[in-house]
This record gives structure tokens, C-alpha cells and sequence, in this order.
């Protein structure tokens, strides 16, 4: 999974039911891989784009991302902070014309449907380990931003039984990413499920989700030195290069979770948007 990482399973969903002509707006930092994921692939099902940033700490996989992100999106727009952000892309969302529709997709994807694309991932990992391809992990770690992956991920394990930890690496501040809120996007998609098919799901514990701080380094964006080092042993070992920042994180606070005990730990790739960004990625023509 890579152009767009992760993202992409929050996308088919939020998505869905985007026609040409209508406006899709994505809300992230500057270098978001989130926002170059929703205009790409936006713009491939004819939309038009908007990109609402604010600015943060940034390192050169980031500056790649956002400066194709600017050449991609219709209009781009900044506010000076995220919640700032945020607020200005739900207002302009709600400005609707009627010959087309605006859709608001939240920062990450993080929302009750985008989250159904990571209880699928859980659910398939649950298969695998049914196949006996990998024995049940004791352990799934992971980067943690919005949290839409980490929660999706804990629902569909508990949907199918699977008695396994996942341990989300923050890597963005405290108020977005912490247990209540991750377990508070679980309940939320398992009630959407609920709502939909008529059964009844059962909710993600609290010991199910377990988040790590000290791999966050004091601000977003900001490498680690400890994650700068297994970042070059992992890509020596898989020709796999991590980002300096979401991934590399979760990579080292995987390797000292595997010193400590003899449970199989999953270490979650979640990839990056670098290689949409070196893409050559021509926008759908307007009707």
C-alpha cells in the first residue's frame, strides 16, 4: 500500500460518492500525506480540490509532499494553526451550490467511515493469522496521528476476536492523539456499523489500545534521533526507507517493545505519499 499509504482505505470510503464537478475539501498540515491523497485522487474522479494547511515543523520528505500537493490542488489555503484550520474548512464545506456538492473530509480521514477501511485491515490480518500465515500477534504497533487507523484496527480486531494490543506511537500533540480519543472514534464506528446492518458489535476494551509518548520528540514533524537510526538499519535490511517522522517513530518503539518480550509483535506500515508525489499525475479533465 503506497500511493498515499493508509490513507488510501480511509479514502474509498470517503470518496464514494464524489461525482465530477463537485468540491472535495482536505484539511492538514503543510506535507500532509493526507491532503496530497484526497487531491489526487479527488481530481481523478473529476472534482475539484481544495486544500486547507497550517504550518508546522517540516523536513524534506514534507516539503516534497506539500509542493505537489500545491501544484495539485484548485485552491490552496492556510490558517495559523490546526484548530484554526479546521474550523475555516468545516465552515467553507458548508457553503453548498446546487449544481454540485462540497465534501468535508476530516484531517486523516479519522471518522466513523473513513475508519471502515482499517476495521477491513483488521479483519484481513485476522484472516491471515486464521490461514496460518502469521501467528496471532500479541502486538500491533503503529504510528498515531488522527487516529482513524489505530481505532479501525482495535474494532476489527475485536470483531473477530483476536485478542491483540494495538500500541499507537504518538507522533502529533497530546489533544489529538491519546487512548480516550481513539476509543471514543472505535465506539463511534462500531455504532455506524451497528446502524447499518442491524447487528450488534462488541466495543473495543480499554487495554486493547495502548498509546506510546516519548517517541514524539516535542513537536510534530520533528525527527528523533533514536528513530533516525533504526530508520537506516530498516531500510538496509528491506530497501524500505521509512519517513522521518510517522514511521520511523513507530519502527523504534517496535524494536524496543520486541527486546522486552517474546509475544509476536506487527510492526504496521503505514507508507507515506512520497511516491505520489514523484509521480507524474496528470488531474481529470473538468466536464
Amino acid at each position: 500500500m503506497c500511493a498515499g499509504g493508509n490513507k488510501l482505505r480511509a479514502l474509498e470510503f470517503l470518496l464514494a460518492h464524489v461525482k465530477p464537478g463537485d468540491t472535495v475539501l482536505a484539511v492538514g498540515g503543510d506535507g500532509s500525506t493526507h491532503v496530497l491523497a484526497t487531491v489526487v485522487l479527488a481530481q481523478r474522479l473529476g472534482a475539484r480540490t481544495l486544500a486547507m494547511r497550517w504550518p508546522h515543523e517540516m523536513n524534506e520528505t514534507a516539503r516534497l509532499v506539500e509542493s505537489r500537493a500545491d501544484e495539485m490542488a484548485d485552491d490552496v489555503r492556510r490558517a495559523r494553526g490546526p484548530l484554526r484550520a479546521v474550523l475555516r474548512g468545516w465552515l467553507a464545506s458548508r457553503r453548498t451550490h446546487a449544481a454540485s456538492t462540497t465534501w468535508w473530509i476530516p484531517p486523516g480521514g479519522a471518522s466513523p467511515l473513513g475508519m471502515l477501511g482499517a476495521v477491513n485491515a483488521g479483519l484481513e490480518l485476522t484472516a491471515q493469522v486464521a490461514r496460518g500465515e502469521l501467528p496471532a500477534p500479541a502486538h500491533v504497533v503503529l504510528p498515531l496521528g488522527t487516529g482513524g487507523t489505530a481505532g479501525g484496527l482495535a474494532l476489527g480486531f475485536a470483531i473477530a476476536g483476536l485478542d491483540t494490543q494495538v500500541i499507537g506511537v504518538r507522533v502529533v500533540p497530546r489533544i489529538m492523539a491519546n487512548g480516550w480519543r481513539v476509543r471514543r472514534l472505535a465506539h463511534r464506528c462500531a455504532r455506524l456499523i451497528e446502524r447499518t446492518t442491524g447487528s450488534s458489535l462488541p466495543r473495543v476494551a480499554r487495554r486493547s489500545i495502548c498509546v506510546v509518548h516519548r517517541f514524539y520528540g516535542g513537536a510534530y514533524g520533528r525527527p528523533l534521533g533514536t528513530a533516525q537510526e533504526v530508520r537506516r538499519e530498516f531500510e538496509r535490511a528491506t530497501g524500505v526507507l521509512l519517513d522521518e517522522t510517522y514511521g520511523a517513530k513507530a519502527f523504534a518503539a517496535a524494536m524496543q517493545l520486541a527486546q522486552t518480550t517474546d509475544a509476536a509483535t506487527v510492526y504496521w506500515l503505514t507508507f507515506d505519499a512520497r511516491c505520489v508525489s514523484e509521480q507524474s499525475v496528470a488531474p481529470v479533465p473538468r466536464p
